[in-house]
C-alpha cells in the first residue's frame, strides 16, 4: 500500500558521455532510468512518501535494470507486469554544450504499449492520497490509452486526488487535432493540471 501512484512507460536511457558529438559518432554512453512519470515517483520517494509505479516491461535486461533502479529508489513494483513477447523501450541522447540534445527512441510496440489493464484491478487504493498522470502513456498505443482511461475511472471511484501533466509528445500522435482533443479530455478529469507555458 502506498500514498502515491503513477502509471507510465519507463525507459532505459543511454546518454552520451562525449560532448557535442552526434549520436552517430558517439561511442561511449552511460545507462540511466528515464521516463517522465518515473521521475515524479523518484521525487516523491525522496521526499519520504511511499510510492508505486504501474507499468509493463519486457522480460529482458532493460526490464530487469528498470525494476532494480525502482527498488534502489524505494519505489514499489507490485503493479509491474513482465512480458516475454514485447521488449522494454530504450532511447539514445547526445550531450551538448548548448541548446537541446538530440534524442532517438526505440519504443514503438514496446511492452508498455501492450499494457494489460487487468493489473489495475489489483490496486489497493486504501492508502493512496495522490495519483500523477501524464499525457505520454495514453499516446503510446490504443491499449495504453484504454488502460489509462480505466485507471482514471478507478481513481475517481476511490476519490483519489489526481494531477495531470500534458507532457505533449506530438510525434506519438496521429495528428495535432487528435492530440489536443484527447489531452484536453483527459486533463478534465484531474483536479490539478500542470502544463508548461507552450503546452498551455
Amino acid at each position: 500500500m502506498s500514498e502515491f501512484l503513477t502509471i507510465g512507460e519507463p525507459i532505459a536511457l543511454f546518454g552520451s558521455e562525449e560532448v557535442d558529438k552526434s549520436l552517430k559518432d558517439a561511442r561511449h554512453f552511460q545507462k540511466f532510468l528515464a521516463g517522465a512519470e518515473v521521475n515524479v515517483a523518484v521525487g516523491v520517494s525522496r521526499l519520504g512518501h511511499s510510492s508505486e509505479y504501474i507499468t509493463q516491461v519486457g522480460k529482458d535486461p532493460f526490464g530487469e535494470f528498470i525494476i532494480d533502479q525502482l527498488h534502489e529508489n524505494q519505489i514499489g513494483t507490485d503493479y509491474i507486469s513482465e512480458s516475454a513477447d514485447f521488449w522494454t523501450a530504450f532511447q539514445l541522447k547526445d550531450r551538448v554544450s548548448e541548446g537541446d540534445p538530440s534524442i532517438f527512441y526505440f519504443r514503438k510496440g514496446s511492452a508498455a504499449a501492450h499494457f494489460d489493464q487487468s493489473v489495475l484491478d489489483k490496486i489497493d487504493f486504501s492508502e493512496v492520497k495522490m495519483a500523477h498522470l501524464s499525457g505520454i502513456f495514453p499516446a503510446i498505443s490504443p491499449e495504453a490509452q484504454k488502460a489509462f482511461r480505466y485507471l482514471i475511472s478507478l481513481l475517481e471511484k476511490n476519490k483519489v486526488r489526481t494531477t495531470f501533466d500534458p507532457n505533449l509528445r506530438p510525434q506519438l500522435w496521429a495528428s495535432q487535432a487528435e492530440m489536443v482533443a484527447t489531452i484536453n479530455g483527459l486533463a478534465s478529469h484531474a483536479e490539478i493540471v500542470l502544463p508548461g507555458i507552450n503546452e498551455g
